[in-house]
């Protein structure tokens, strides 16, 4: 019996329809057999909603089975979850599996809330576990000492450095290593700063970090600190001497500013006088001017005659003349 042509259809459709269905579970098929023998149970349907969700099978499923292995009940809506949100899963589960084999406290939330923020978990994990040594300052900072200078002026050049172990709770918001060096380097300049003499802490350099230790530098930060050791100090220059130098060259040129003021100012005098010295002459010729004239207006007058006018030119004639004998006889003196 011939089949209808609808009929036809309907079983080729039916039969693409089951290829397609073989096709798909397939791919997923050594996913769910993973999983199901491993004991981290993840259904067919979960594993083609998240191919239609875009998400990665096989990291959600190794990591679940990961996960189940070590005991964590962590399940595939939360890996999904996770990883939609950006997350690195792996990361996450080896950071929990880890904390979970050194008795640390940590969470599912936590430890992804600090993967999301962009930390390193997996790096803050093993650093609670086996801490590390920070160098202060940073070796690839743009200076290789931390400078101080002491109450009688010496300067010292210090190295620290300083064991850190990370704490879970404070990862998140917590300031980060630099901030750690920046207050190690301020406690130890303060420290050197406050010492009388530069002697008293290159006897005992633990005492800076003792005094370094009891500020508590580490509130506030992704870190907890063992101990600050004092790796290496030196001896500088000597800062109080140059800055006496300084300021004694201070002086000097102030000083030599005011003496040159001085005697400006005394210059300035000498012209003032000099130009009433003219000022005087001047009214004294003016003076002697007046003199023919007075002279001309008594003639005119009557009031001097002829003979008084001869007998002042013959006065003048002889005070002129005693004057050049007393003159020529001084010189006489002082050649004898």
């Amino acid at each position: 019996m011939p089949l209808e042509p609808w009929m036809i259809a309907l079983i080729v459709v039916g039969i693409v329809f089951v290829l397609v269905i073989a096709v798909i579970l397939f791919q997923f098929l050594g996913l769910y057999i993973q999983a199901l023998f491993s004991g981290a149970k993840v259904g067919l349907a979960e594993l083609v909603g998240m191919r239609l969700r875009k998400v990665d099978a096989k990291i959600i499923v190794f990591s679940r089975i990961r996960a189940t292995k070590a005991g964590l009940p962590i399940s595939t809506d939360q890996l999904e979850t996770h990883y939609l949100a950006g997350g690195r899963v792996p990361n996450v589960i080896t950071a929990l599996i880890a904390a979970r084999s050194a008795k640390i406290p940590l969470d599912w939330d936590t430890a992804c809330a600090i993967d999301r923020a962009g930390r390193d978990i997996v790096d803050a994990v093993q650093t609670s576990v086996n801490p590390k040594v920070i160098d202060c300052p940073a070796q690839n900072g743009p200076r290789s000492t931390i400078d101080a200078v002491a109450q009688d002026g010496i300067q010292l050049k210090a190295k620290a450095r300083v064991t850190v172990r990370t704490n879970i709770g404070r990862l998140v918001g917590g300031a980060t290593e630099e901030t750690i060096i920046a207050r190690v380097g301020e406690g130890i300049v303060t420290t050197i700063g406050s010492a009388i003499s530069h002697k008293a802490v290159l006897e005992n350099p633990d005492q800076i970090s003792k005094t370094v230790m009891a500020k508590g530098l580490d509130a506030g930060s992704a870190f907890e600190i063992l101990s600050i050791d004092i790796a290496d100090i030196d001896v500088g220059e000597n800062i109080g001497a140059q800055l006496q130098q300084a300021q004694a060259e201070a002086d000097k040129k102030r000083f030599q500013a005011e003496a040159e003021k001085r005697r400006a100012l005394a210059m300035a005098l000498e012209q003032e006088n000099k130009a009433k010295i003219e000022e005087n002459k001047a009214i004294v010729v003016l003076a002697e001017a007046e003199i023919p004239r007075a002279m001309a207006e008594a003639f005119r007058s009557g009031n001097f005659g002829i003979m008084d006018f001869y007998r002042m030119k013959n006065l003048q004639a002889d005070t002129q003349m005693r004057a050049a004998i007393s003159g020529a006889g001084d010189q006489k003196v002082v050649q004898q």
